[in-house]
């Protein structure tokens, strides 16, 4: 299944269920992929999250009911998933910038988020750099956290917020001098400790990330979550040397270009979502690989 077909189908089952419940197991299945994979392409694709496009639509709908019926704000608020009219007039004041009540009035300017259609786009804006490389099974290791899939919870709530505590504790530090040496199938310049998301299946509408590094012969992994990489496919996207406080940002737009540029008009598809961020570089400037497990479309 190709990449504008898994997201058409996906959003499919999105719009179909605006008023009703998306279940994140059920959208994997739709898409052929894992939710947060698909929560993950969309973002990249579109630069709106899937719970914001969401948010949107509904409160589209919403203003279209409200204008073409007397339907009770209660009731509407039921109908598109809110527990309260308070927590619907605040996502509603978000996008149209007036309440419920007063969006009935003749002549109030609101809001129409449209439905999103994916279809590829030939932008030639500037060339991307990559290779493909076979790798045998290897394994990392390192501390697992687990994440929702729309970003919200407790901090930390995201990767990056989950970096930032471990650098803060000295969970980072502990984490580099337990490496060990480098295995001989990277390049030995790189940094110690580094990232892989959606390795294994987590509970409906979360996904997996590790900070962990590469597991060789004299590593130390007592006390940390050993996790075996499959042997396969991976292209690998560099990104040229950036300061450390870009790295969200660079990491976002090789995420992006890889989706919206690479994917759709290459002869290969994601092998589930797997993907592993390879960090290098020293104190005043860092580098970064993104590999992304690939395989040849049938």
């Amino acid at each position: 299944m190709d990449l504008m077909t898994r997201m058409s189908l996906g959003l499919a089952y999105v719009e179909e269920n605006l008023t009703g419940e998306i279940n994140p197991e059920k959208l994997a299945r739709i898409a052929g992929c894992s939710a947060y994979n698909y929560y993950r392409m969309f973002s990249f694709i579109t630069d709106m999250s899937l719970t914001e496009y969401i948010r949107r639509r509904k409160m589209t709908l919403a203003a279209i009911d409200l204008r073409n019926s007397d339907i009770k704000v209660i009731d509407l608020a039921l109908k598109y998933g809110y527990d309260s009219p308070v927590s619907f007039s605040r996502a509603f004041q978000a996008l149209h910038k007036v309440t419920p009540t007063k969006a009935r009035a003749d002549g109030v300017t609101l809001k129409a988020c449209p439905r999103i259609s994916f279809q590829i786009s030939v932008k030639g804006e500037k060339e991307m750099e990559y290779r493909i490389e076979k790798k045998e099974s290897f394994q990392v290791f390192g501390y697992e956290g687990i994440f929702r899939v729309d970003g919200d919870g407790i901090f930390p709530s995201t990767p990056h917020e989950f970096w930032e505590q471990n650098q803060a504790n000295g969970a980072y530090e502990k984490l580099a001098s337990d490496a060990g040496k480098l295995p001989n199938f990277v390049a030995q310049d790189l940094c110690k400790v580094h990232g892989v998301c959606d390795y294994r299946q987590t509970r409906p509408g979360t996904f997996a990330y590790m900070q962990c590094a590469f597991k060789s012969e004299n590593s130390r992994t007592e006390g940390y979550t050993v996790v075996d990489m499959p042997a396969c496919t991976w292209v690998i996207f560099p990104a040229e040397r950036f300061k450390w406080n870009q790295v969200v940002e660079v990491c976002t737009t090789l995420n992006k270009r890889f989706y919206s540029e690479w994917l759709p008009t290459s002869e290969y598809e994601q092998e589930n979502g797997l993907c592993i961020e390879v960090y290098g570089g020293d104190a005043d400037m860092g580098y970064l690989e993104l590999w992304f497990a690939i395989r040849k479309k049938l």
